[in-house]
């Protein structure tokens, strides 16, 4: 199985790297368009803000390459942000692969902006993504935006709202969180997508 790291210039993309390579995955890391056709998996790293993210995709080519694979494909953090239709941030057009808006947290009470640390996550319909994720597994998140709760979410999590933790349309998936620094929920969820 060949699988892909997207090199759209996350910081990330190392510790991404790394936890795939300890489920036994080397990911190639590339923007090059034939080798992201020709990948078996597709993963979209990604930290940082949609504006120059979505900059940085067009710069290399890649929005339309993106846009038309049919294999599985999953976005991480800023990543999964950017499979969706639009992001408040920046006022920013996205791949529009999900059809899901992309908005600032709201600052309240206890409602500190970014959002950071550990929060449980919550099945909201079966999926294979979600194979063995249990009621009270946490992931480990750091964002500022976020999906709202909608047809596309799978799982979902909590911070003064609901907001989607996991999310999937036909064969494009995302995870907000960080699941390389998730330990065995983040783990658990990244071989699910290998498996799937």
């Amino acid at each position: 199985m060949s699988v892909v790291l997207v090199d759209a210039g996350g910081t990330n993309i190392g510790s991404v790297r790394y936890a795939l390579q300890r489920l036994g995955v080397d990911a190639a890391l590339t923007s090059d368009a034939a080798t992201i056709r020709a990948a078996d998996k597709v993963i979209l790293p990604g930290v940082g803000a949609a504006g120059p993210g979505m900059a940085r995709l067009r710069e290399l080519g890649l929005v339309e390459l993106l846009r038309s694979l049919t294999q599985p494909v999953l976005g991480v953090c800023l990543g999964m942000q950017l499979l969706c239709a639009h992001s408040e941030e920046g006022d920013t057009e996205c791949l529009g692969l999900i059809p899901a808006p992309v908005r600032r947290f709201v600052e309240a009470p206890g409602v500190r902006v970014p959002h950071m640390g550990w929060n449980r996550v919550v099945a909201r319909r079966e999926h294979p993504l979600l194979a063995g994720l249990g009621e009270d597994d946490q992931a480990y998140f750091v964002h500022s935006y976020a999906v709202p709760t909608g047809d596309w979410t799978l799982a979902s999590s909590d911070y003064g709202q609901p907001f989607s933790a996991v999310i999937a349309r036909d064969n494009f998936h995302g995870m907000q969180f960080h699941p390389e620094r998730s330990a065995a929920v983040g783990a658990k969820l990244l071989k699910n997508f290998l498996d799937s």
